[in-house]
């Protein structure tokens, strides 16, 4: 199809619930896009579908989603807010932790955020392109490593690494990698306590001093 009459597709919400009864709403039928997209996948699922499981009618859906798109977009928003707190909320819970528990506190939450849905995870991921988010993991890409530097920056005794921003940025990646590899290719991992251990292993050894 020439690019002049593709159709563009809309992924931003038409409206934004403002009353409790309405948020209910937008929260099951979001929930109710995720079963659908592990289900049938992204090209096999409609709004028909969705609607469907959640349960009202496709005219309310199109209230707020103009499009399956949006629905993911709407999804991937939701996921990386969920991420953005459980982060925050670890990092300042591990702040007078050692090193190696620190370390070890925040991979399992990184760990146990992915673990929840691997397969909806798999599928957000591979809509990010698709629907435009990539500037939303990006933003919540430089988030996580402000955070991680500023944790780092109160520990430097304890670091043999002295570019904390690049240390983070390493550090960081390598999680996210495996943890990423896990979802994609071997999800069993996700609940294998010996990954955990592994993974934590991995960033001690190269942020901590030897003992």
């Amino acid at each position: 199809m020439p690019p002049s009459t593709r159709r563009k597709v809309v992924t931003t919400p038409r409206k934004i619930p403002r009353q409790a009864r309405s948020r209910s709403t937008v929260a099951t039928i979001l929930d109710a896009a995720a079963r659908v997209l592990v289900k049938e996948g992204f090209e096999r699922a409609t709004t028909n579908r969705v609607a469907e499981a959640a349960g009202v009618s496709v005219g309310s859906l199109y209230q707020y989603f103009p499009s399956k798109e949006a629905l993911v977009a709407a999804l991937i928003a939701r996921h990386v807010d969920d991420m953005r707190a459980l982060v925050a909320d670890g990092l300042a819970r591990v702040r007078a932790l050692p090193l190696a528990l620190a370390v070890r506190t925040l991979v399992e939450i990184l760990i146990a955020a992915h673990a929840v849905d691997p397969a909806l995870h798999r599928v957000l991921m591979e809509q990010v392109p698709r629907t435009g988010r990539l500037g939303k993991l990006a933003d919540f890409e430089h988030e996580l490593h402000r955070l991680v530097v500023e944790g780092l920056e109160g520990r430097r005794p304890e670091l043999r690494k002295q570019d904390l921003d690049l240390a983070a940025f390493l550090a960081t990646a390598a999680v996210e990698a495996a943890t990423h590899a896990a979802v994609l290719y071997q999800p069993e991992r996700l609940r294998d306590p010996a990954f955990l251990d592994e993974v934590t292993d991995l960033v001690v050894r190269y942020l901590g001093r030897d003992s």
